[in-house]
């Protein structure tokens, strides 16, 4: 890029790319939503997932860290406190994701030792944790953008697991209603804060450059579990094997 793009511009060029390149597009999460999945590809799902929701406080923490101006602070904690809960209110994200991992059989503590996870998860999610704390502050806001989009795939998950699954309810599936507000919020937030920022054409290309390493991130831990749990079906040694949760 050698021309500025205007606010707006950088916007739509942000949108694009989550059009072309976010998740929801992945193979997976067709067969997830519309009912063809196993209960044991349901409960592989889960618990890789499980990671990438325990590692999202201590990636708003390293944002948190880097950030001088204390408004940027003030809203930005608002995360970790979705995500950790408080002492009045333990049930943040991360707690209401281990409900959907309990109501799927799987043993709370093999969850929360990260046991059984996937290479390609833990590359991915650990990939995130480090690009958000080595690359600018700029770059790290950006690769939070991915949320401008998962609205829409929340409302077809939910739905079409509930309608599609006999062993999930809707309490299973709690943790998606707060991110139907949470997530537009945090994601206008961090629209707004790099359509100001990124005021360079260079700054405005690692905007760019940081949504689309984040929509690979999401994509390649969706790789690892079609290529694990659907097609070939080849599970790598010490991964999670549905019977072993029975």
């Amino acid at each position: 890029m050698s021309e500025l793009l205007s606010p707006d511009e950088l916007e739509a060029a942000l949108r694009a790319i989550g059009k072309e390149r976010y998740h929801s597009n992945h193979p997976f999460h067709g067969l997830l939503h519309s009912g063809k999945l196993d209960k044991g590809q349901v409960q592989a799902w889960a618990l890789n997932r499980y990671y990438y929701q325990s590692i999202i406080p201590m990636k708003d923490a390293a944002i948190l860290a880097r950030s001088s101006d204390s408004e940027f602070r003030r809203a930005w904690r608002q995360r970790i406190i979705d995500h950790d809960g408080t002492e009045e209110a333990p049930d943040g994200g991360i707690e209401r994701w281990l409900g959907l991992t309990d109501a799927l059989g799987i043993d709370r503590g093999y969850v929360t030792a990260g046991a059984g996870l996937l290479p390609g998860t833990r590359f991915a999610v650990e990939a995130y944790l480090h690009f958000v704390s080595e690359k600018s502050l700029l770059e790290a806001v950006a690769s939070s953008l991915t949320e401008m989009f998962a609205p829409a795939i929340i409302t077809d998950r939910v739905s079409g697991m509930l309608k599609s699954y006999s062993f999930v309810d809707a309490k299973a599936l709690s943790y998606f209603d707060k991110r139907l507000y949470q997530a537009p919020r945090d994601a206008n937030f961090a629209l707004d804060y790099v359509k100001r920022e990124a005021r360079l054409p260079y700054q405005q290309q690692q905007v760019l450059k940081a949504l689309e390493f984040k929509c690979d991130v999401l994509w390649s831990q969706l790789d690892a579990l079609y290529y694990a749990y659907v097609a070939p079906g080849n599970i790598p040694p010490g991964a999670f094997r549905p019977e072993a949760a029975k």
